[in-house]
């Protein structure tokens, strides 16, 4: 069997812990190789740092892509998370026409927005123009900052209601087509995790809630969720892996590192995706 390929289109944060600089081990850890298209380079990421640089790639994405179709380059998955502007989102559309065969999953985190606010850099169009983007998803993966952006709703703090957030989920796919996975789910003040949809039926999978905020915890999230999909998971057992591994990444965090505007400690955490992802690379 030959070895999955995973082509992520994320931006690279040179110190912090997200984007490509998670997206990259974890989805290697699972065997996957994993071929990177930067949107960006920033030396910090953009939560908890004040001037940080920040240099444009926007022109380099179609040379590379076109480059990888002359050498026909075949993929499993395309996996994209933060992207650099409004202009980048119908570059990667474009992008996924020479990436994508019939066999080619697109994996879509429409990381923009947290805790009702849009990142710093993002105009209020961006997320009409990032749903455009989940439209040609076939998963996708939003908080639910993201979900009710993408929608034109407004944002609402937790606890949810059942109805709410399958509401929100039934919306995302009946307008994209795609299967959702909905994350920051929370019914009460001890559970937190997310909302899965198929296509037939809403799953929910909580882990515990921490009273904390990390940085990058959506990527980890998202990059083991594709790991999950790729090696032949349900989207299901997917999230089930995905909101495990970020629970013991934010544990690990709390009882070694203080300093929390810096990530999550999940390479140390690595060996426990193996596990759960039921690779032997001994046998």
């Amino acid at each position: 069997m030959s070895q999955k390929r995973v082509a992520a289109i994320h931006d690279i944060s040179g110190f912090g812990k997200c984007s490509l600089t998670v997206a990259l081990p974890l989805i290697s850890a699972a065997g996957i190789e994993t071929a990177v298209i930067p949107t960006a380079v920033l030396s910090t990421h953009t939560g908890g740092f004040e001037g940080y640089t920040f240099r444009d790639l926007t022109d380099d994405i179609m040379p590379i892509v076109e480059h990888w179709k002359q050498n026909n380059l075949q993929f499993d998955a395309v996996y994209s998370g933060y992207l650099g502007s409004n202009r980048q989102v119908d570059i990667v559309i474009k992008a996924l026409k020479l990436l994508k065969n019939e066999n080619t999953k697109f994996i879509c985190d429409p990381a923009m927005a947290d805790h009702g606010k849009l990142y710093a850099g993002f105009d209020k169009k961006f997320p009409r123009d990032m749903f455009k983007l989940c439209h040609n998803a076939d998963i996708i993966v939003p908080n639910i900052t993201e979900a009710v952006f993408m929608l034109g709703e407004d944002y609402k703090a937790g606890p949810y209601t059942k109805e709410y957030i399958g509401s929100l989920v039934i919306s995302l796919y009946e307008k994209t087509g795609a299967m959702v996975v909905l994350t920051g789910v929370y019914f009460d003040e001890k559970r937190l995790g997310a909302a899965c949809f198929d296509g037939t039926k809403i799953s929910y999978i909580m882990g515990e809630k921490i009273d904390a905020v990390f940085h990058g915890t959506g990527d980890v999230f998202a990059s083991v969720l594709t790991a999950g999909i790729i090696t032949g998971r349900s989207l299901v057992s997917a999230t089930e892996i995905a909101v495990k591994f970020t629970c013991d990444c934010i544990k690990a965090t709390l009882e070694n590192d203080p300093d929390r505007h810096y990530g999550v400690n999940f390479e140390t955490e690595i060996p426990k995706l193996i596990k759960y992802l039921g690779i032997d690379y001994e046998g």
